[in-house]
């Protein structure tokens, strides 16, 4: 692995070893990749203490995930990570499909200005994770115990009793709540006797990253059925540190183990890149398309998140990104949980909501799938004749599907959402995630984002005629004795509100109007909009949103 080196990090002696009975903590998380990072780091910023435990002492070996997309780096810049992220990744919007030996189409995925995060970023998985561990191991209410595997639970209804192997030996530890983000292979789903439904498709990819000088552009490129590899379908992506991600689609009959042998990947690359083009092999995978899930996320004081919960295909980069906005939903439920504020059963609305994303993202990756490795003649011929269309015809390349790309989950239908009041349009409804714009707070630019935070928040454009601070002070009056705290904001194009929207381009996204007054969630998802603040609605909203009867 030319161009990475790999950290090796201590175990920490821990007094849980020698303890003459299993201490108790409040989280504990298993699995430090990029979801149990995420999930820690965003516990810990809401005040609660993590134990995260992982039974290696590195990163993950090989790039792996690769494509963040925006909304991951929104959540990611939240967590604080997000200039460190934008640094190092490769930043792309736009992608080329490609039928045999022609370009057919290219595509913007952000044409429009005025958002901080790029559509995506390319950077591989080691990088993501050695930057997250990075906080984790800056911040004091996180303890991460590395070399530390978990060979047993055995859950009951006040909390978690695990069984620990580490470098000092076999010792119990009991967690009110216990988080499992240990992928794909989840031991602690194994544990329960918990299994995935969904399918395995008949079909292989092999994966490459190789280091080399190119003047590609920094674009996503899909070819099906190029000359270099006839009859099946080709990725290319760059990354960091010019190492360039390639998947080869090999078929069903292909042998993993043989097709990972240098000798038959070298051929394969040099049809592709040319032989007079140079180049170092890095990594080396086979995978086969599964689109799976457990029935159910949450199993009392066990909740599992990303690959542990759900898999699909690496088209589309739904999984990672599915992942974190995992703990995005989930992270902000459980603080309110302990602390008292909302009941456990809050808990519930994140089998809703992310067992709801994640039925979206199987489906978008079940028909990448299907498109991309068509199974039968006439599969074949309409996939086909697709593509002829779409070199010509705008309207068919939304037929095209070789990955539909990540966006992030609407919460449509979510128990959560409250009420939708007045002539808004679809977007920025109840359920849907905020979108950024520039805007200028205190005299500075800055993003609209930035100022939403980590607890709920009152949108308010101030109605005609009521300064910026009078209708604040109302707002927050009306909200004060709801027993949950909510930061009030204004927001409009006078210079007194505490988000001066100096450009109009968050009015445009908000449809904002005098008196408009938006509830948004911890997570920045909208809870409900109105067009003339009420306090009582409010109040019901707010309650609703945290799992109360109202």
């Amino acid at each position: 692995m030319g161009s990475y080196r790999y950290p090796r990090y201590e175990y920490r002696p821990t007094p849980d070893a020698t303890a003459a009975r299993p201490v108790e903590h409040e989280t504990v998380v298993v699995g430090a990749g990029p979801v149990g990072l995420a999930f820690a780091l965003d516990m810990a910023q809401r005040g609660r203490r993590v134990l995260l435990l992982d039974e290696d002492d590195t990163v993950s070996v090989g790039s792996r995930a690769i494509c963040w997309s925006k909304r991951t780096l929104e959540i990611m810049d939240r967590l604080g990570l997000g200039d460190r992220l934008l640094g190092k990744g490769v930043l792309w919007n736009t992608g080329r499909v490609f039928f045999r030996d022609r370009e057919i189409y290219h595509f913007d995925l952000l044409p429009e200005t005025g958002h901080r995060m790029p559509a995506f970023i390319n950077l591989q998985q080691y990088y993501f994770e050695e930057f997250a561990i990075d906080a984790v191991l800056a911040h004091p209410s996180i303890e991460l115990r590395f070399r530390s595997r978990v060979t047993a639970i055995e859950p009951g209804p006040d909390g978690v009793l695990l069984t620990v192997e580490s470098p000092q030996g076999t010792y119990r530890l009991h967690a009110s709540w216990l988080i499992a983000c240990d992928g794909a292979r989840s031991s602690l789903r194994r544990h329960m006797g918990l299994a995935f439904r969904g399918k395995v498709f008949e079909d292989r990819f092999l994966i490459t990253d190789v280091q080399m000088q190119a003047d590609f552009p920094a674009e996503r490129w899909f070819w099906f059925e190029p000359p270099f590899h006839e009859g099946q379908s080709a990725l290319l992506h760059k990354q960091a540190d010019n190492v360039w991600r390639i998947d080869l689609q090999l078929g069903w009959d292909a042998d993993p183990e043989e097709e990972k042998r240098p000798e038959r990947v070298v051929p394969r690359l040099r049809a592709m890149l040319g032989e007079d083009r140079p180049f170092e092999i890095e990594w080396i995978s086979v995978y086969t398309f599964q689109c799976r899930q457990l029935e159910r996320f949450r199993h009392g004081r066990v909740i599992f998140a990303g690959d542990a919960a759900h898999q699909v295909s690496p088209f589309g980069a739904r999984g990672g990104n599915g992942g974190i906005q995992d703990t995005d939903n989930l992270a902000w439920k459980l603080a309110l949980v302990q602390e008292g504020v909302a009941p456990e059963s809050l808990l519930d609305s994140y089998d809703v909501e992310r067992g709801a994303a994640t039925d979206e993202n199987i489906l978008n990756s079940t028909r990448s799938t299907d498109f991309i490795t068509p199974k039968g003649e006439a599969s074949r011929a309409f996939r086909d004749a697709v593509l002829q269309l779409s070199e010509r015809f705008p309207f068919a390349r939304r037929f095209v599907n070789s990955g539909r790309l990540s966006v992030p989950a609407v919460y449509d239908g979510s128990p959560l959402n409250g009420p939708d009041r007045g002539d808004f349009p679809a977007a920025m409804r109840p359920g849907s995630p905020c979108t950024d714009a520039p805007v200028r707070c205190g005299g500075t630019e800055g993003w609209l984002l930035h100022q939403l935070g980590r607890e709920f928040t009152l949108l308010l454009c101030p109605p005609a005629g009521t300064e910026p601070r009078v209708a604040a002070a109302e707002a927050a009056d009306a909200l004060s004795d709801a027993g949950l705290g909510v930061a009030v904001k204004t927001i409009g194009g006078d210079p007194a509100c505490d988000i001066v929207d100096h450009r109009g381009v968050a009015t445009a996204r908000y449809a904002l109007a005098p008196g408009t007054a938006y509830l948004i969630r911890p997570d920045q998802h909208v809870a409900a909009r109105w067009r003339t603040f009420a306090r009582d609605e409010a109040r019901a909203a707010l309650a609703r949103a945290i799992g109360r009867e109202v």
